[in-house]
């Protein structure tokens, strides 16, 4: 089994960016939303370089040209949408630069999942599939598996959704393209837990 593209979001602190890049994460999320306790200070983002590692931003309810501009500001590779954004939306951002949030858990059925997913394959360069209702993240609950035995995707996609060393090798099971990381590998909100994260690389070392 090859391994999974590994990204770290809700980062706040320069020495837990650090240590994600020293582990080999491939990229790290940085959240702009207010509301969120692992709000992000785009000084603190555009300060950040991590080489060949990708900067992703969390928007939720922000308009293109906020986005643009962050994005912009802060170099970021990508931007993560989590507010529902219609397929326009993600064309504006650009195809290859999103990556856009779905949740499973609250679709009536794999069809219905399945028909959202295709319908936004062409606008965007990956999914997020996160537990929970739409517009949540960061809660520590784990996405119902099951709901994606029956559902083909065909763009790349992370999952999502309380990750964490406890629950990495049955995730790994439903063979995700990539994995998303954020309150199962932290302490606190936005304080990542360096034991908890060495615990996941070295489970993932023995894909490879």
């Amino acid at each position: 089994m090859t391994r999974p593209l590994v990204k770290v979001c809700g980062m706040t602190r320069m020495e837990d960016v650090e240590l994600c890049v020293e582990l080999g994460v491939d990229l790290l999320g940085f959240i702009f939303h207010e509301k969120s306790p692992r709000n992000a200070d785009p000084d603190f983002v555009a300060s950040v370089k991590t080489g060949k590692v990708s900067k992703v931003g969390v928007f939720v309810d922000q308009t293109v040209d906020e986005i643009l501009e962050t994005m912009d500001r802060c170099g970021l590779h990508a931007a993560q949408l989590h507010g529902g954004q219609d397929t326009i939306f993600c064309w504006k951002i650009g195809p290859d630069r999103v990556i856009r949030a779905f949740w499973p858990d609250a679709y009536p059925s794999p069809h219905a999942l399945a028909h959202d997913l295709e319908a936004y394959s062409e606008v965007c360069g990956h999914f997020l599939l996160d537990a929970g209702a739409k517009g949540q993240g960061g809660t520590g609950k784990s996405i119902n598996l099951a709901n994606l035995q029956h559902v083909e995707i065909h763009t790349p996609w992370f999952l999502a959704g309380g990750l964490g060393p406890g629950n990495l090798k049955a995730a790994l099971a439903a063979d995700p393209p990539g994995l998303d990381f954020n309150s199962g590998v932290e302490s606190a909100p936005g304080i990542k837990d360096e034991t908890k994260l060495r615990e996941v690389f070295r489970i993932l070392a023995e894909l490879e």
